[in-house]
């Protein structure tokens, strides 16, 4: 684990809980993400919920972001609907997240003792899926 914190970003928290407070209205979309690119741009999505799985808000932010131009993220967070606050990535968006930014930090924590880390940090000893593709000939 990283033992030097990074600086949490609260505008970027305040922005997904900003989501799920005007966004997630019923069962469909319970979770707000937010990301900051790497020029600075905050982007938000919400999850879609199916009882097939659906995606969750920090894979539809990924696509979100990608439409919008923002194709590096440097932090995400997510935030529950009814003030429920942050919430740790599952296991497969830690996958994702690490795969496609292996440089994130990922806000995590309760209340007031939120803190940044390194998306590593959320999965060690990790397998990392682009060390375990073939080149292309």
């Amino acid at each position: 684990m990283t033992t030097q914190p990074h600086p949490v970003d609260h505008e970027l928290v305040r922005a997904a809980a900003d989501v799920a407070r005007t966004r997630c209205r019923s069962d469909n979309h319970t979770m707000a993400a937010a990301g900051r690119a790497r020029d600075g741009r905050i982007v938000t999505a919400v999850n879609a919920y199916h009882f097939t799985g659906g995606p969750c808000a920090e894979l539809v932010l990924i696509g979100a972001a990608a439409a919008q131009g923002a194709y590096e993220l440097d932090t995400v967070v997510a935030v529950g609907d009814r003030d429920r606050g942050v919430v740790p990535p599952c296991g497969r968006c830690r996958q994702v997240l690490l795969d496609y930014f292996p440089d994130l930090k990922v806000i995590v924590g309760d209340g007031d003792r939120i803190r940044s880390v390194p998306v590593t940090d959320l999965l060690p000893e990790s397998y990392v899926w682009a060390d375990h593709q073939l080149d292309g000939e």
